[in-house]
């Protein structure tokens, strides 16, 4: 184990700004920094933010990191942002909310830009996820970035997903739609001061009863308004209530499992690096070749 492993373990946040560097990054010394630091991962709890553009999901993470805080828990925030279109970095706008907890030693936070990459979140986030749980954080908070109602990858990585709802943007509509509505571990609905709050929640809970989640869940719906810090420990409460039915180490398996295939994936392609797959795919698309035989010469390539 070398030195910088060993200050990651004890918390060192240099060092943890450092690897975090290198995992978004795609170095290649971040792959044996992370299977050095996987046998030490399995501890922290990772909580999945998630809802539509303007639901405050930032302002909601502000809170419960305070709160957190205050019971003396190690947080680590990862928050997806929008990709910028000149710099390729991530818009760090909605950081501006978590300023509070940023000179807080007891809490990492870390803004990544999607890079094109679907469903809500980075291509690395699931590696940072594993990083920040090594570095002995007790919670860890991923924010997605603003997502509409099928891109729900957050359910893959997250032991809790929330899901944020806010009356009168249309989200009375998603209620009844498939995708983002049917991840949701523990309903939010932020902003509910405004008009609407209560008829929402009730259109949730009428689709509720329309069908049962194969694990016997019923997701909770809580009213929050996250700028004042209301129903923001009823939060936290769902999200124990769910973790103590024991239903999140079910839910590990059958992600790791997911999480696994992606890997692979991942790897795999990455060991095409040198293929042109513009030139195969104006093969394919003017029938010149198949598909199978193509990919099947890669394959063997591969093999050889």
């Amino acid at each position: 184990m070398d030195a910088s492993t060993q200050k990651i373990l004890a918390g060192d946040m240099r060092a943890l700004a450092k690897a975090a560097t290198a995992i978004e990054n795609r170095r290649p010394d971040a792959e044996t920094l992370l299977r050095e630091l996987f046998p030490h991962t399995g501890k922290a709890i990772v909580i999945g933010i998630t809802g539509s553009p303007g639901a405050g999901k930032s302002t909601l993470v502000d809170r419960l990191v305070g709160e957190l805080r205050r019971e003396g828990k190690q947080v680590g925030i990862i928050a997806v942002d929008p990709t910028s279109p000149y710099t390729g970095g991530a818009i760090l706008g909605d950081r501006i909310r978590m300023l509070g907890h940023h000179a807080d030693p007891g809490v990492f936070i870390r803004s990544m830009a999607t890079r094109g990459w679907l469903g809500g979140l980075a291509a690395a986030t699931t590696d940072l996820a594993v990083l920040l749980d090594a570095a002995g954080k007790d919670v860890v908070l991923i924010e997605t970035v603003g997502v509409g109602q099928d891109e729900v990858e957050i359910a893959r990585l997250a032991d809790v997903t929330v899901v944020l709802l806010v009356p009168g943007m249309g989200d009375d509509v998603q209620a009844i739609k498939a995708g983002i509505m049917e991840i949701a571990d523990v309903f939010v609905i932020n902003k509910s001061d405004q008009p609407g709050a209560e008829r929402l929640e009730h259109e949730i809970k009428a689709i509720q009863s329309l069908s049962v989640r194969k694990d016997g869940w019923t997701p909770p719906v809580v009213q929050a308004v996250a700028t004042e810090g209301k129903g923001v420990s009823e939060i936290l409460g769902a999200i124990r209530s769910f973790l103590a039915q024991g239903r999140a180490k079910d839910r590990a398996v059958a992600n790791w499992d997911l999480r696994l295939r992606e890997m692979l994936r991942e790897r795999l392609l990455g060991k095409f690096v040198n293929v042109d797959f513009h030139a195969a795919a104006e093969e394919v698309a003017a029938r010149r070749c198949d598909p199978y035989t193509i990919i099947d010469g890669w394959l063997k390539h591969l093999q050889d």
